[in-house]
């Protein structure tokens, strides 16, 4: 009896010390969780709030820039905006302060290019092309690129530039800015 009670003993012992030691339930990761581990979604982003220069008083518009697994996408949606072409541009400084958008300086284009169409052209790594406005105002583009970087401190870096958006549309040949006009809006990126 007293081997019975020894034998019972260590059996209660061990099955005590096994829950005490049992590993916790691992939780289901959340959909934003799979979807970052699986490349779908970046915690990198930025954007700017497009506000009217050169005395359009009408135009307002966002731009946000995603890492995605292909590269930085922009997207960009503007209101309020003359109907037509529309050179679009990313600009080295994120400077918005002067009515005419002049602060901005020129475009971004740290690799020295000629101006051309976006990517993955090799020209300068803000020309974004025309953006196409309608009869309502509204007009969308999306660029990805491959080369643009977010928060890294890089020449390639996004952040602390600025989206411009000019009065025509961009020829897409013409150095250093493709002949598009006046800048009409202006906003940094952040």
């Amino acid at each position: 009896m007293h081997k019975s009670l020894v034998v019972l003993g260590l059996a209660l012992g061990l099955a005590g010390c096994a829950h005490k030691g049992a590993p916790a339930a691992e939780t289901a990761p959340t959909k934003k969780e799979a979807d970052i581990d699986a490349g779908l979604v970046s915690e990198k982003s930025a954007s700017a709030h497009l506000e009217p220069k050169s005395g359009d008083t009408s135009l307002k518009g966002h731009a946000t820039f995603e890492q995605t697994p292909v590269g930085v996408k922009l997207t960009l949606h503007v209101e309020g905006a003359p109907a037509g072409e529309h050179g679009a541009h990313i600009h080295e400084k994120g400077d918005c302060s002067d009515p005419e958008a002049k602060n901005a300086g020129g475009h971004w284009n740290p690799a020295g290019h000629h101006h051309g169409a976006p990517p993955p052209t090799a020209s300068h790594l803000g020309d974004l092309g025309n953006l196409t406005v309608g009869a309502d105002g509204t007009g969308h583009l999306e660029v990805t690129s491959e080369a643009w970087k977010l928060g890294d401190g890089s020449a390639e870096d996004l952040v602390g530039k600025a989206v411009v958006i000019h009065g025509g549309p961009d020829d897409l040949v013409s150095d250093p800015a493709g002949n598009s006009g006046p800048r009409i809006g202006c906003g940094v990126i952040q």
